[in-house]
């Protein structure tokens, strides 16, 4: 069997969830329910801590997941899942919760092509946009809270700013746990720090930052061991928080005060090497230290057994 057909195998054999009664079948480009054909399974979540037109605001300023900060979450999260998944790299199935447009998504079948990779989102319309670029990875939209993927099917899931956007991040968690198989790998990033709540958390609708401890204790209330607990952004950290404490100013702000603040934040952080630099010194490191501070939590965590 090639290695280009083997993602197609394990998909068409993956326990699909029911949808409106009827198992779904993977066609290799999108699902068969029935009669019908979907690039992306909706099992119709409600209303979220996000939307689609945040989406479109974050990645225009951002620059499509070409952000410093971004492009350095993901390599870390990448390089986690290297070190952590025991699954044979041909029989591999990984779920990003949270793929918004894609970006890690592309990253994640690229490293594991003989693995299945499936991508699942709370919005729908970056997931419609992604079926028709990229048609061949199995997109799911729900609510990871009533995630419908069977228990211990998955031996990855990667959440990266994913929790803060659910209000019973327990929840989410129990979840999470509950699809692992054993030995399973969680790679979960976070914003941290709760004093530096500011109009960017408030725009882009975080129900709250975290400390790191405090996310190990949530991870391991939910049944997950911690393996690996740290920060990205430790260099920037100093000139992040400046910013953070200024930014607090435009908490009660109107709201198109508050956009435009978020998105000279977001642009002016991006420019110039410092950021790229300060990243790529930290990654050199980032396997053997712990930075103790930084601007977002990094935990990799697994299922027993």
């Amino acid at each position: 069997m090639s290695t280009s057909s083997r993602p197609a195998s394990l998909a068409r054999s993956f326990a699909w969830p029911a949808l409106r009664g009827v198992a779904p079948a993977w066609t290799g480009r999108g699902f068969r329910v029935g009669d019908e054909t979907y690039g992306v399974l909706d099992y119709e979540a409600g209303d979220s801590g996000w939307s689609e037109g945040l989406t479109l605001f974050h990645e225009e300023i951002a620059g499509e997941g070409t952000h410093p900060i971004d492009v350095a979450s993901r390599r870390r999260a990448r390089a986690a899942l290297k070190r952590h998944v025991r699954a044979p790299a041909d029989d591999a199935v990984l779920l990003e919760a949270g793929c918004s447009s894609g970006f890690l998504l592309r990253e994640l079948a690229a490293d594991w092509p003989r693995s299945l990779v499936i991508g699942s989102d709370y919005i729908r319309g970056p997931l419609e946009r992604l079926a028709d670029t990229f048609p061949d990875v199995p997109l799911l939209r729900f609510d990871l809270v009533k995630c419908p993927l069977p228990s211990d099917s998955v031996d990855a899931v990667v959440m990266l700013n994913v929790l803060e956007h659910i209000e019973d991040d327990a929840a989410a968690l129990a979840q999470v746990k509950r699809v692992l198989r054993p030995g399973g790998t969680a790679v979960i990033e976070v914003p941290a720090g709760p004093q530096l709540f500011d109009v960017y958390d408030r725009y882009l609708q975080h129900f709250r930052r975290y400390r790191l401890a405090e996310l190990c204790r949530l991870v391991e209330r939910a049944g997950l061991r911690v393996v690996e607990r740290s920060h990205l952004g430790f260099l920037v950290y100093p000139v992040f928080a400046m910013v953070k404490r200024r930014n607090q100013r435009w908490l009660d702000a109107p709201d198109p005060v508050q956009r435009d603040v978020v998105s000279r934040s977001i642009s002016g952080s991006g420019r110039g090497p410092f950021l790229r630099w300060a990243t790529a010194i930290e990654e050199r490191f980032a396997a053997r230290i712990s930075y103790p501070f930084g601007v977002r939590c990094v935990v990799t965590a697994v299922k027993a057994g």
